[in-house]
């Protein structure tokens, strides 16, 4: 595949260096464990995922520049926080991290803002969201949270979407050497042309899940939290998390396979 040349905040797109899955695997266990230059490689050669995630987001009155700048931050998290024992792409791994950089800061500087009661009462609903999901060991309804908080329930619904960005689970987020990856990579496998039949599939699969499973493949990939993060918000070790993590990754892969 032929990249055009793209220069955003200085860099030439045309010129960066093309890694294998291997060789990030290797380059993140090195970056790690404190290797600077690994590190620094790592993220060169991933600018134009970066950039790839970046034009979803272009036009939103944001310079591209400072837009570019805040997917890095995104990246770099990504780096830190993968689990090189999952068997997940990296660039699976890095997309809703990067996605997830990008609409927390336009969430933050919007010049399209929600009324100041509408966001406290959104973060609020967030705040017993954890709370409840801490007591209960699941995830809660929405008619728990309003419950919780004595708020309506439609008022609960209408601000938690007022701070939410959703997107299509087949919107392709990055292509690379004719690989294209979709936000349905994050959980499944390649989408093929029947995506409907696929999603009935995963929503399927999902279902079949425990709550526990079902509460971190959200926080995982959805709230972009790190294992550490998962494990103490939902009160187990960080290996226990892992190892529930992959198993509901391999359940839902074998049903579709099935």
């Amino acid at each position: 595949m032929q990249y055009n040349k793209v220069e955003i905040s200085g860099v030439n797109t045309s010129r960066l260096k093309t890694l294998k899955e291997d060789e990030k695997i290797n380059l993140i266990k090195l970056a790690q464990k404190g290797d600077k230059l690994a590190r620094n490689e790592l993220i060169t050669c991933n600018l134009r995922l970066v950039l790839s995630v970046l034009q979803k987001y272009l036009g939103r009155g944001e310079s591209p520049d400072d837009l570019f700048q805040v997917g890095v931050i995104g990246l770099m998290k990504a780096i830190d926080n993968f689990d090189t024992n999952m068997d997940v792409r990296f660039s699976t791994y890095a997309v809703p991290m990067i996605g997830g950089e990008l609409r927390r800061h336009l969430r933050d500087n919007t010049p399209i803002r929600v009324s100041r009661s509408l966001r406290d009462l959104a973060y609020k609903a967030m705040q017993s969201k954890e709370k409840l999901t801490n007591s209960l060991r699941r995830e809660p309804t929405v008619s728990e949270i309003a419950k919780d908080i004595d708020a309506a329930r439609s008022d609960v619904v209408m601000a938690l979407e007022s701070i939410s960005d959703p997107v299509s689970l087949y919107e392709p987020v990055f292509s690379e050497s004719g690989d294209t990856l979709y936000v349905l990579d994050q959980i499944g496998d390649k989408s093929d042309d029947e995506s409907w039949l696929d999603e009935i599939s995963i929503k399927e699969a999902i279902k079949n899940l425990g709550d526990r499973e079902k509460n971190i493949l959200y926080l995982r990939y959805f709230a972009g939290k790190t294992q550490v993060e998962v494990a103490k918000s939902i009160g187990i070790s960080q290996a226990q998390v892992s190892r529930l993590e992959k198993g509901a990754l391999d359940r839902i892969k074998n049903q579709l396979h099935s």
